[in-house]
């Protein structure tokens, strides 16, 4: 009977009322995406056209002729090496990530699962680092890095950033729901707490894992202020930098800006466009209530 009045309820005819809801719903949706879609537009738009076409009073949807010459003036240009600075933000964001993902497990790992007194001091010590502005280290850690000769250097830029004291504050709370009977039986299997870790853990994990790979790599693309200040030449660049050379005090490129700024967020698009599922995923693994 339940089944028969279920099917009943759900076959029934929408009333006016219900239909004029869902087009109101859609139509917000359709203006929504419409209008968040609106700077990737004036992106791909002016990348693509002069200078006199983006500023010029005649504003068209799209310029009369298409400007692909655009794209190799912009990777050839000798005041800015956009290629390398594009290669230098890569290997950043991925050898960043990789590291602060080690790391920052291992940490809420141990402080969720060793047993040892003191480890809620610990926890709360590293929540406490999250309360000091990254302006007061920011002098301490330039003076650092220099002192072992890491200026203008890829390690300069990566090192400093291996570990987050909110990332490891979002491992620990999710290793706190991680089912603790998988570790059990793997440590009767003979796995030590690394073989526990490294094999039923972390595979286990991979969604978790794959939502905070994306946070921390959209980061350390567009960090700017670290890199800008260790970045001291133009090989070690990251293409937030670059992008920073286009405007000057004296003139402004702005269709290579433009074309530079559409290059530079494409890896981010295509990162989200493949890994969007895993930030909810993480996000409701995490244990942190709304």
């Amino acid at each position: 009977m339940a089944t028969s009045s279920t099917t009943h309820v759900r076959g029934r005819p929408r009333t006016a009322r219900e239909r004029a809801g869902n087009a109101a719903l859609y139509t917000v949706a359709v203006v929504t995406a419409l209008l968040f879609l609106i700077p990737f537009y004036l992106l791909i738009r002016n990348s693509l056209a002069t200078d006199a076409d983006i500023t010029g009073t005649n504003w068209k949807f799209f310029p009369t002729e298409l400007h692909w010459e655009n794209i190799p003036e912009l990777f050839n240009d000798p005041a800015v090496p956009m290629a390398r600075s594009m290669w230098n933000s890569l290997v950043v964001g991925v050898l960043g990530t990789a590291g602060q993902l080690l790391v920052c497990s291992l940490a809420g790992y141990a402080l969720a699962r060793v047993p040892y007194r003191h480890a809620n001091k610990i926890f709360y010590a590293v929540l406490a680092t999250l309360m000091i502005p990254s302006a007061v280290t920011f002098v301490p850690s330039f003076v650092l890095v220099s002192s072992l000769g890491w200026v203008s250097s890829l390690q300069g830029l990566i090192v400093p950033g291996l570990f987050s004291g909110f990332t490891a504050f979002l491992f620990r709370q999710y290793f706190l729901g991680f089912p603790k009977e998988l570790e059990e039986a793997a440590r009767i299997d003979g796995l030590g707490s690394w073989g526990t870790y490294w094999r039923i853990v972390v595979p286990n994990s991979r969604g978790f894992f794959s939502a905070i790979a994306v946070i921390t790599f959209i980061t350390n693309w567009n960090a700017f202020l670290w890199p800008l200040v260790i970045g001291q030449d133009q090989s070690s660049w990251t293409v937030q930098v670059a992008l920073s050379t286009f405007t000057t005090a004296q003139t402004v490129n702005i269709h290579e800006l433009f074309l530079a700024a559409t290059v530079s967020i494409l890896p981010l698009v295509l990162v989200f466009l493949f890994l969007q599922r895993y930030l909810v995923e993480g996000v409701a693994h995490t244990g942190i209530k709304g």
